[in-house]
């Protein structure tokens, strides 16, 4: 993959004159839809944008598609190291890089744009500026500090401060009360003695009536009464000991109902405390639930996406899973030839002459479970069933012919299928050993992405697990099971010489079943037979005087659901291709060869 730069969300991804990210361009494979599949894009990587092109030539013409970054989701996916996905929202980019260290690569730029992009980004506030000094903000905070109504303060708290204004109203109160006690006591002496006095005086001047009631000095200089008439009330007509006791008599009644008041909301505030711990528990059950959904939708595949999933509720319909999987086998066929014109041979292996360790039972675990698949395979597996009404005949090329008995359970099919074949020039042994031979497996088998021997249990016995290329958009299929090669004695001198190798489904401690494939299950059994036709005169057998004829069984589960015509549709196509292949792969490897019986 061409790069315009490099980014690994370091300082020096950041240009130091605008701040800004590099630009990140390069080859990146995207998914386009389920009938292209994967296709090389020219993606650049700028200003906050991922936006793709064609081709880098074509950059010119103006992208095909963008995204903006500021609310991106990347995901690396879970199992596919070289893949990465850019959500917005609806929209998402499958993504696949050239391997994982660009992906890493690709996703730390994204990144580092998507953090760049923001306001409160560093480098943002060195762009725009702050327009907040230190003062203003201690200022904000001092005054918000001082209010009555910081965040945090409690009710309780609030209460507590009334409590204690009740207290030193209670303590005014009674300070008032002795005020008042004190000034009704004073005016009532001096109104004792004012009186006292007056009678005195009247006994020793003489005075005019004035029409108020008052009196004025006489001629002489006596004084006259300027004193009103004795008022029972007091001074001015006030009670102030009746008025004292009226203020404590409503005051202490405006504190007892702030005291009932207190009370009222202490209990309210316990009744709404509770409802609060109920509402917040409601609210982590909602956000459990909605993480616990959301994360299940990131789990499913976007529709269009390549990890649709296969299933009887899916959406896609039968004829667009037909399509689909017909486009996806066309490309493998496609990038098979490509690499059969351009792969270079191994050496071929020496073939195993025939010994005692490929007719024998064995003596390993599994011995029993052999013993007893080939002797099925021995006395069904070669039997004719042209006749037979159960059994379809679906395809006939030249000496091939494929037939199927259809059988499905809980909707999955489990179609048996039966392949008989003649292929001049090689004999049973040679057709088996290359069919059975791990060494050789990646030179004829197209359809498996990865596979390794999990145990040797004999010469003639070992444990594969494998793993075949996905057929979007049915989900990936792995395998393990036992492969052992045998060769068959004779019962009497006219039967042909036989060989057979049987592969059957087993369980292995080291090969467990994972969620990235769906684990199927298969029961597979080549049988060849080598005839011999005798040589003119005295030459020696040729090539030309042998034939193998070649029966091959399949029961496989997919051990997942797909519709059923697409199936039946796919082993129609791929069982006589496979045959095929394989025997003109075992032709080519044996031309010119030594016969080995």
């Amino acid at each position: 993959m061409s790069e315009k730069s490099s980014s690994s969300g370091s300082d020096e991804d950041v240009d130091p004159e605008s701040g800004q990210p590099l630009e990140l361009g390069g080859v990146l494979s995207k998914w386009t839809n389920y009938i292209h599949g994967w296709q090389d894009r020219w993606v650049v990587l700028k200003n906050n944008t991922l936006s793709y092109y064609k081709s880098e030539d074509e950059r010119e013409y103006g992208c095909r598609g963008s995204l903006c970054l500021s609310k991106a989701v990347i995901t690396p996916h879970e199992f596919d190291e070289c893949r990465f996905d850019v959500s917005v929202n609806d929209s998402v980019w499958y993504l696949r890089a050239e391997d994982p260290e660009h992906r890493l690569q690709w996703i730390e730029s994204i990144e580092l744009h998507k953090a760049e992009s923001g306001y409160g980004s560093e480098t943002s506030l060195r762009r725009h500026g702050s327009m907040l000094s230190l003062t203003s903000a201690a200022s904000a905070l001092s005054s918000t500090s001082t209010s009555s109504f910081k965040k945090g303060h409690r009710l309780r708290e609030k209460l507590a401060e009334m409590e204690t204004f009740r207290d030193i109203l209670c303590r005014q109160v009674d300070t008032l009360q002795k005020y008042f006690d004190s000034c009704a006591d004073a005016v009532s002496k001096d109104e004792f003695q004012r009186d006292r006095v007056v009678e005195d005086d009247d006994d020793d001047f003489p005075t005019s009536a004035r029409p108020d009631g008052e009196y004025n000095h006489n001629n002489n200089g006596s004084k006259e009464k300027l004193f009103s008439p004795a008022n029972p009330k007091g001074i001015n007509g006030i009670d102030f000991k009746g008025e004292a006791i009226t203020f404590k008599a409503t005051t202490a009644g405006i504190l007892s109902t702030l005291s009932h008041c207190i009370e009222l909301m202490v209990k309210r505030e316990d009744s709404w405390q509770k409802r609060l711990d109920k509402e917040l528990e409601k609210r982590r059950k909602v956000e459990d639930a909605y993480r616990s959904a959301l994360s299940e939708l990131k789990k499913k595949s976007h529709y269009g996406g390549p990890d649709y999933e296969e299933g009887p509720n899916s959406l896609i319909n039968e004829e667009e899973f037909f399509d689909a999987v017909e486009a996806a086998l066309d490309r493998q066929d496609k990038i098979e030839e490509q690499c059969q014109s351009e792969k270079v041979r191994k050496p071929r292996l020496p073939l195993a002459s025939p010994s005692d360790a490929y007719s024998t039972i064995g003596t390993h675990r599994f011995a029993n479970k052999v013993e007893e698949t080939v002797q099925n395979h021995m006395a069904y597996s070669i039997q004719e069933v042209g006749g037979d009404a159960n059994w379809q005949l679906v395809v006939e090329e030249g000496e091939m012919k494929v037939y199927r008995r259809e059988v499905e359970e809980n909707g999955i099919v489990l179609d048996p299928l039966k392949a008989t074949h003649a292929v001049k020039g090689v004999t049973g042994h040679e057709v088996c050993h290359y069919f059975w031979d791990t060494a050789v497996r990646l030179d004829w088998e197209t359809t498996i992405e990865n596979f390794h021997v999990v145990e040797k249990l004999s010469d003639n016995a070992i444990i594969v697990y494998q793993t075949h290329k996905r057929v979007w958009p049915a989900s990936q299929r792995d395998v393990l099971y036992l492969s052992a090669i045998r060769m068959i004695p004779p019962r009497n001198e006219n039967d042909p010489d036989t060989w057979l190798v049987c592969n059957f489904s087993v369980d292995h401690n080291d090969a467990p079943p994972t969620n990235r494939c769906v684990r199927a299950k298969i029961n597979v059994a080549m049988i060849c037979q080598t005839l011999v036709s005798p040589p003119e005169g005295d030459k020696e057998i040729s090539r030309d005087n042998i034939m193998c004829k070649i029966n091959y069984v399949a029961n496989v589960n997919p051990g997942g659901w797909a519709p059923a015509s697409v199936l039946r549709a796919v082993a129609k196509r791929e069982y006589p291709k496979f045959l095929k292949r394989f025997t003109s792969y075992v032709q080519e490897k044996t031309a010119g060869k030594t016969i080995l019986f």
